[in-house]
């Protein structure tokens, strides 16, 4: 009798938290449509408060009306313009002045040298905000791009970021469904059953779900910026991880079915078993994203809070709304395996992974070196990185109208036309700041922005002064996106600051790159010996040992230096990237650490349970042949699930998805399956030192030594 009314009460309990969980979907469901509503994708805003480029902007505020972004409309016909051409570019520019969003008048057509092309300026209004890719497609619509051997093309920042736009504007429909597909084919693979993918997929949507009001209300708030890179991540890291959480549960809810006869209590040894990894892994992550906090780019600091809020969803979905699901589908959600209650220890002696780790006891020591010598081969690999910004023609992976359109500026005019340097200076000291940068290498022209010019009515009239200061506009003799710009945006700026008593600032869009990647290399170096900090802490608490930790965490630096050096190898060889963004090293790591340090703790925190029980050499055997089917699952999901980025045409994005890929394999496959295991054999019950652990078993402390 009390048997049943304990499994009534189980099944009552378990039925109001899946409804409860319901009622938070319906209403969190409809935002995971919305954060592109609360997104934005200024690359200015996301600089830091005291770099350069942020102060001159902050200054030419005043010497304008309004703060403006251009399009740069290019008219070009290879064989030379004819007077019709010249006579369409006039009619365009007097329909693109009327354009709402656009700042009139526009400035005259500027000819190119060859009589090949005429560039347009058109300036969008910044208080358009991400509006500013309707503005543009409405300009792209009345140039016509152009026919009878006549290209048009919008491009310059405006068509840029109305490009980037569009592409993240597909992060709502075409990645989230991508993501979904390719979690919904693996369940299906790994559990065999018509049933059971159900479960951990419906708890990965509703921690996504979650996820994304927790961010719109934030976002809408102003208390973080999410772009449409954190929008992407957080779409594939909350399926991946959410995913790889409940395959982990489930397959210990597997193993206590067979010892436990009613489904809650089996439920109940199965939570008390894989929530402590499944917590410290989730801890370690949120820990890690947190980190990002001590980054000066705005853009780093948004992307921590919104990737940690989204694991933390995920978390609070996965132990509580899927063991709910779980034990309100009992043994039926097995079907057709169903197990059996019969009281079955779990398989340590049959098997692939009961093979694999009969294979770690028979070579541990030449396994584990072995296997550290080729990561540190593939580590070389880090040569044929590079580090660069990726320039406008570089960042896309097809061909868009602003890349088009940027290779008919940089054929036909100096490079910076349209988007000069700007320099700011104290009026006294304007024609020794102007002579400064006009003798600067790289720097095609220099002069000064007139009243005439702020009003855009032209060139006329004596400078500006505002508030004592001066702006010139420096136009590059490279495009605006280059190294050879950045490089000439550098020695600009030394030569202007050596300018007695000028106060010059440098700003403008080669500015905000030049500041942007100094600003990354600085987080590097700030925030990635915080995170191992604090995964070396979290391991320590988790495993109560500290040369287990020390161990882990060195593993996972070699498979990072290993997956960096094959990437190295793919984006150069392979898909022929001209090299990396500068802020991708740090988010590879903090991804690939943090990520790969998951499976270790899965891994370790079994074998430290089993340890207990069957001594420290038999234990990793028993943890690694318990573990191994369901760990590698979980890698596959969060390397396919990352994966998806790919859909997306970014180069960065696809950079991303393809480090966390690799990097999750490599540690899944080589890291977690043979190195970590055959190191923790072959040193025995001194790797839980200085724990009461490695003082238990002196039978296999005296093998160790001897």
């Amino acid at each position: 009798m009390s048997a049943a009314v304990g499994r009534g009460r189980a099944t009552l309990i378990a039925a109001v938290v899946v409804l409860a969980w319901l009622a938070v979907g319906a209403v969190a469901g409809p935002y995971s449509g919305r954060l592109g509503d609360v997104a934005t994708n200024d690359n200015a805003a996301f600089l830091p408060a005291d770099a350069e480029a942020t102060r001159a902007q902050e200054l030419s505020r005043g010497f304008v009306a309004r703060q403006t972004t251009p399009a740069l409309v290019v008219y070009e016909r290879r064989s030379g313009l004819t007077e019709a051409d010249r006579q369409k570019a006039a009619a365009d520019a007097a329909r693109l002045a009327e354009v709402p969003g656009v700042v009139g008048p526009l400035p005259p057509p500027i000819p190119s040298a060859d009589g090949q092309a005429l560039q347009l300026v058109v300036p969008i209004d910044d208080a358009e905000g991400e509006r500013i890719g309707d503005v543009v497609e409405r300009l792209r619509a009345i140039t016509g791009g152009g026919s009878g051997g006549l290209t048009v093309d919008v491009a310059g920042p405006a068509g840029l970021l109305a490009d980037l736009i569009e592409v993240f504007s597909a992060i709502d429909g075409t990645l989230l469904l991508v993501t979904l597909c390719v979690v919904l084919v693996i369940l299906l693979v790994v559990y065999r059953s018509p049933v059971l993918w159900v479960f951990p997929l419906l708890s990965a949507g509703m921690s996504y779900a979650l996820a994304s009001l927790l961010v719109y209300l934030l976002a809408d708030a102003d208390l973080v910026t999410l772009n449409g890179q954190a929008q992407g991540i957080l779409t594939v890291l909350v399926f991946g991880a959410g995913t790889d959480y409940a395959l982990l549960l489930v397959a210990r809810y597997r193993e206590e079915l067979h010892r436990h006869g009613r489904p809650w209590e089996a439920m109940r040894a199965a939570w008390r078993g894989a929530a402590p990894a499944i917590v410290a892994s989730g801890g370690t992550v949120i820990l890690s994203l947190l980190c990002l906090l001590l980054s000066s780019l705005n853009s780093n600091r948004a992307l921590g809070p919104v990737a940690a809020v989204g694991i933390a969803a995920t978390l609070l979905v996965m132990l509580t709304f899927l063991p709910a699901l779980l034990v309100l589908g009992g043994r039926w959600a097995f079907w057709p395996r169903r197990p059996r209650y019969d009281r079955a220890e779990p398989q340590v002696e049959h098997g692939l992974w009961a093979r694999v780790a009969g294979f770690v006891a028979r070579r541990a020591r030449l396994l584990w070196v072995v296997t550290a010598v080729a990561l540190g081969v593939l580590a070389l690999g880090l040569t044929q990185l590079g580090t660069t910004t990726l320039g406008q023609s570089d960042l896309f992976t097809t061909r868009t109208e602003s890349v088009a359109g940027q290779e008919a500026i940089a054929r036909h005019y100096p490079g910076g036309t349209g988007s000069p340097a700007t320099v700011i200076a104290n009026a006294q000291a304007a024609r020794q700041v102007t002579e400064a940068a006009g003798a600067t290498p790289g720097v095609a022209a220099v002069r000064p922005l007139t009243r005439d010019r702020a009003a855009g009515a032209g060139p006329a009239g004596p400078p500006l002064v505002v508030d004592g200061r001066v702006q010139l506009e420096v136009t590059l003799a490279d495009p605006p996106d280059s190294d050879a710009a950045e490089r000439t945006v550098r020695e600009l700026r030394a030569a202007v600051h050596r300018v007695p008593d000028a106060d010059v600032v440098v700003g403008g869009f080669t500015a905000i790159n030049v500041d942007t990647a100094t600003a990354a290399e600085r987080d590097q170096n700030v925030i990635i010996p915080v995170v191992l900090a604090v995964i070396a802490v979290i391991l320590a608490l988790l495993l109560r040992a500290l040369v287990a930790p020390v161990l882990l965490i060195a593993t996972v630096l070699l498979s990072f230096a290993a997956t960096l050096g094959l990437c190295g190898l793919l984006f150069r060889h392979v898909f022929d990237f001209p090299g990396v963004d500068a802020a991708f090293p740090l988010f590879a790591f903090v991804f690939l650490v943090a990520l790969g340090i998951d499976y270790n703790i899965f891994l370790m925190s079994r074998v430290r349970e089993e340890a207990v029980r069957r001594g420290t050499r038999a234990g990793v055997l028993a943890g690694l042949a318990v573990t191994g089917g369901v760990i590698t699952s979980a890698g596959i999901v969060l390397a396919a699930t990352f994966s998806a980025l790919a859909v997306l045409p970014l180069v960065v994005l696809v950079e991303l998805g393809t480090a966390v890929a690799v990097g999750v394999l490599i540690d899944t496959i080589v890291v977690r399956s043979l190195l970590v295991p055959a190191l923790a054999y072959d040193i025995g019950p001194v790797v839980w030192w200085p724990g009461r652990l490695a003082r238990t078993n002196h039978v296999e402390v005296a093998r160790n030594a001897g």
